[in-house]
């Protein structure tokens, strides 16, 4: 191979990262032709590739070289234009898509060994029979133990194509046996509607963490029982969801507004508005709604707090939404990588832009936002939150709304700083409740074999003695020594949420998360005061 044939990948991909950059001058239903088209932009950059290729000192990885180009492109754009190297793409698309092809497990490497510390529920390796506690030590006759383990090379053996098979030794201690399993990979769901149960007789709960493809299909499902079980109204729980997909928030938001009544707008570089309607698919149009939110509920979370808001359907409790009002399109580079370009923004029924100002090429300051709102006091007085005159809207009843950086909500509830603080924060992020619960799961499993979901729920409480536990097991793994007073009672419903999860599912943790929750009570108190909510 030539060396010009060598390097025409690299060139192309450089073209594309400089096509991104003209791409307002451009429509997106071009034919590839038309985008590509030499023009003298594209060649300085492509000679400078060259240069560097054929001249440089040392060698370099152009490839490499591409990247930074294309990062530094989107980073003069705005903050949620961004690349997505290959190999990210696929775990992103899987994240989005709801699903992924395995054997469904959630695992711990735990004393050089692999340690399932749930397998997923109506998964492939569930239907075989693999349960809690089990250790995988052999996959198709490789071993998977040892010390210098990644999660990378354990996922790696874990994983393939879809209903291909895997052979697994698996050692359970509470046996003492060895247990040889076929599984046959399939499709292993990634849940977005994290619970789905009744606060009270006749108010239910649905916590939605993303908004990806199956989503709709999974709040449907959920609300569905809900009605069934006799909720007349509906908690819907979007705090610290990040967004996702436009259409899956517009399909949810249908389910509350009548026919007709307009959910959202969008309006391109060239002033093209698309407008979508209710349809007559709404299910929960008569009934109450709550929405709850706080600082880190943005984008397509927005978008149905501000359809209902702007609508006057429900209320709005929390705390003032992140403000994200611009609308992203994935499009492939031809290596393997995309960038995720905005090409619209969206405005909420009334005409609001809930999109927070930026600067092009000042992204820390946009992302430093959240540390302005916390240092100001805007999370614990709603008297803090700043609101332009210039930017205010009226509803049709006539109430007042404002644009310019997130939804306001119409109840505020404070930051509940016993919970969410920065220590507790850490803890839950880099995982020692969860690995904590399954070493002390895995001394004596059998404690718990019939302790119904219920019981543990209503009746279970964590001792003082698990408390000092997992304070040295902390201190252990951080090499500090810090002290839990402060937390004690915040600690006990985090560890007893834990337990739950892995006993049983993610709708008992979110149960037990909720019992102390002040949001939560304020939307009980609230439902009670207006038993016909007006609509």
């Amino acid at each position: 191979m030539s060396n010009t044939k060598k390097y025409i990948p690299l060139i192309i991909g450089v073209a594309i990262a400089i096509g991104v950059y003209i791409g307002g001058k451009l429509n997106f239903s071009d034919t590839s032709d038309r985008l590509f088209t030499t023009n003298s932009k594209k060649d300085k950059l492509n000679r400078l590739i060259d240069y560097i290729d054929y001249e440089y000192v040392d060698e370099i990885n152009t490839d490499s070289i591409v990247d930074v180009t294309v990062n530094g492109i989107l980073d003069n754009l705005d903050p949620h234009s961004t690349y997505i190297p290959k190999k990210d793409l696929q775990r992103v698309n899987e994240n989005m898509k709801g699903d992924f092809v395995g054997i469904g497990v959630n695992f711990y490497p735990y004393k050089d060994s692999i340690a399932v510390i749930r397998p997923s529920e109506g998964g492939p390796s569930a239907r075989a029979g693999i349960i809690s506690g089990d250790r995988i030590i052999m996959a198709d006759g490789d071993t998977i133990y040892g010390k210098y383990l990644t999660n990378d090379s354990i996922v790696s053996k874990l994983k393939g194509a879809k209903n291909t098979k895997v052979k697994l030794k698996v050692y359970r201690p509470q046996t003492d046996e060895y247990i040889d399993f076929v599984i046959k990979r399939g499709d292993i769901p990634i849940k977005s509607v994290d619970a789905g149960y009744l606060l009270t007789d006749n108010l239910g709960y649905i916590k939605i963490n993303r908004f990806a493809e199956s989503t709709y299909k999974e709040f449907k499902t959920a609300l569905d029982k809900l009605q069934d079980q006799g909720a007349t109204k509906l908690v819907l729980d979007l705090r610290d969801n990040p967004g996702g997909f436009l259409h899956i928030a517009v399909q949810i938001a249908d389910e509350f507004l009548e026919d007709d009544k307009l959910i959202v707008f969008t309006k391109d570089k060239k002033g093209i508005e698309k407008r979508t309607y209710a349809t007559r698919r709404g299910d929960f149009e008569e009934g109450d709604i709550y929405i709850l939110m706080n600082e880190n509920s943005a984008s397509a979370s927005e978008v149905v707090a501000g359809a209902l808001q702007d609508n006057d359907k429900g209320v709005i409790l929390g705390r003032r939404s992140y403000g994200k009002g611009l609308v992203q399109q994935d499009m492939a580079l031809g290596d393997g990588s995309a960038v995720r370009l905005t090409v619209s923004r969206y405005y909420t029924p009334t005409g609001r832009s809930i999109q927070k100002p930026y600067t092009n090429g000042n992204n820390r300051s946009y992302y430093n936002d959240y540390f302005k709102r916390l240092r100001t006091g805007e999370f614990t007085n709603s008297d803090k939150i700043k609101v332009a005159d210039s930017l205010k809207f009226e509803t049709p009843e006539g109430k007042i709304v404002y644009g310019g950086g997130g939804i306001i909500p119409d109840v505020f509830v404070p930051l509940d700083k016993s919970f969410d603080n920065e220590t507790i924060n850490y803890m839950r992020r880099v995982g020692h409740f969860g690995f904590f619960v399954f070493e002390e799961l895995d001394k004596d499993r059998s404690i718990y074999k019939d302790v119904t979901k219920r019981d543990f729920i209503d009746n279970f409480e964590v001792s003082d003695d698990i408390v000092v536990r997992f304070q040295e097991f902390v201190n252990r793994r951080e090499r500090t020594n810090i002290t839990f007073v402060a937390y004690n009672d915040v600690i006990k419903r985090l560890i007893k949420a834990t337990l739950a999860r892995q006993l049983y599912d993610d709708n008992a943790f979110e149960e037990i998360i909720n019992s102390d929750d002040i949001m939560i009570e304020e939307v009980i108190l609230l439902s009670k005061e207006n038993p016909e909510l007006k609509q």
